[in-house]
């Protein structure tokens, strides 16, 4: 067993959860460090402006916390023998089949070029399926083409999730593949799209919703029993805000977008969850994968998966901040941190596992970030959380 957190390092990380909480800060927060078996969690503040009281159990939109979660669908069905890494997927999604690549990014959308091959597993894993967000088309001076067909199209891969908006999954995939690539299978990592597909792919290959597949493979199975893409509690569902120049405003309250069965279940970014729904999630990877999935995908998922070429990138710089990526999370290589790996909701989450130190942090917030370096309330609770170790390593 690993030696406790110490007193004063939970009394120091109870102190910074306070500070970010109050008006015009945050109305609420979750937080939690676990380490071996012990969990300390502070509830502060409200699940609304002059609202009730936070919960241990209330309820957040996770957004990109999805995506591991998604990943771990995924490596569940790979140890079942459904899906191989190296598959290609147009046995599964044939709207992905034969793939033309933009001769530009920012160009035309028919001046394309034939892909050099098929999209595989590993590559939607990986974000390097040649499709999603990158650096460059934000600080561009005009749209580009592929972007403007994107948002037309209501796929929701360049912004924040919106259950509402995205059409019924089949006609996702397929305005999807109606559309050319950005780069070329295997070349570039791009952010959030991969995900999506997997959503669909697991569906396909499993022959039930996207949801559904996550009840059987993880939620089940590790007893996340407040996960899904929707919540009937809206007692338990925290209203989420947005920053403007008058103050905060309600973005989306408890009867709003995750309130009903979206038409798309969005494997990127649409998951509703808790603190310990995702500390359960955690520890399976503490334990290997037990009773989830294999020790070797737990290895996969929580490993450097990008080559020295696709590191070497705008978008991992701005995206990843001298992290690299594994299967459907960021994983950090060197430093103080190195071994530990997890992924971030723009919504106002954050979720990290380092199994080196045995330990896990978890951030809930309704407040949605404002650029895309997390808040300073989630960079404190894990600075605190580690500060809290008591035999540093």
């Amino acid at each position: 067993m690993p030696d406790p957190l110490s007193p004063e390092g939970l009394e120091r990380f109870a102190q910074v959860a306070a500070s970010h909480v109050g008006p015009g800060k945050i109305p609420g927060l979750v937080a939690l460090v676990a380490r071996g078996e012990q969990v300390h969690v502070e509830a502060l503040g409200s699940r609304s402006i002059d609202g009730p009281s936070m919960q241990r159990d209330s309820l957040f939109r996770i957004a990109s916390t999805t995506k591991p979660v998604t990943g771990a669908g995924v490596m569940a069905l790979v140890g079942e023998g459904v899906l191989g890494l190296d598959d290609s997927v147009e046995k599964w999604l044939p709207e992905l089949a034969r793939p033309r690549v933009l001769r530009r990014p920012d160009g035309p959308l028919e001046h394309t070029v034939p892909a050099h091959g098929a999209i595989t597993v590993r590559q939607l894993l990986t974000f390097t399926f040649g499709f999603g967000m990158v650096v460059e088309m934000f600080m561009a001076p005009e749209p580009w083409p592929v972007v403007q067909a994107t948002n037309e199209l209501q796929l929701g891969t360049f912004g924040p999730p919106r259950p509402d908006e995205p059409p019924d999954p089949d006609t996702w995939i397929a305005a999807l593949g109606s559309l050319p690539l950005i780069a070329q299978p295997g070349e570039q990592w791009m952010y959030n799209a991969g995900a999506e597909v997997l959503g669909m792919l697991v569906a396909r290959a499993a022959g039930m919703p996207c949801g559904e597949v996550l009840r059987t493979r993880i939620f089940g199975p590790l007893g996340m029993d407040g996960t899904s893409f929707w919540t009937r509690d809206l007692d338990r569902l925290v209203t989420a805000y947005e920053a403007t120049p008058e103050g905060l405003a309600v973005w989306d309250p408890p009867d709003g977008q995750w309130s009903r069965p979206p038409a798309f279940e969005d494997g990127a970014a649409g998951l509703v969850s808790c603190a310990d729904d995702l500390l359960a999630f955690a520890r399976m990877f503490l334990r290997r994968g037990t009773p989830v999935m294999s020790a070797e995908a737990v290895a996969q998922m929580a490993s450097d998966q990008l080559t020295a070429e696709q590191r070497r990138t705008p978008s991992v710089n701005a995206f990843l901040e001298g992290r690299s990526w594994g299967f459907c999370q960021a994983v950090t290589t060197d430093g103080p941190r190195a071994g530990s790996f997890g992924w971030d909701g723009g919504l106002g989450t954050s979720w990290l596992v380092d199994p080196v130190r045995d330990l896990v942090v978890i951030v809930l917030t309704q407040r949605i970030w404002e650029t895309s370096t997390p808040p300073a309330v989630h960079r404190e609770l894990q600075d605190a959380a580690y500060a809290a170790l008591t035999d540093r390593r």
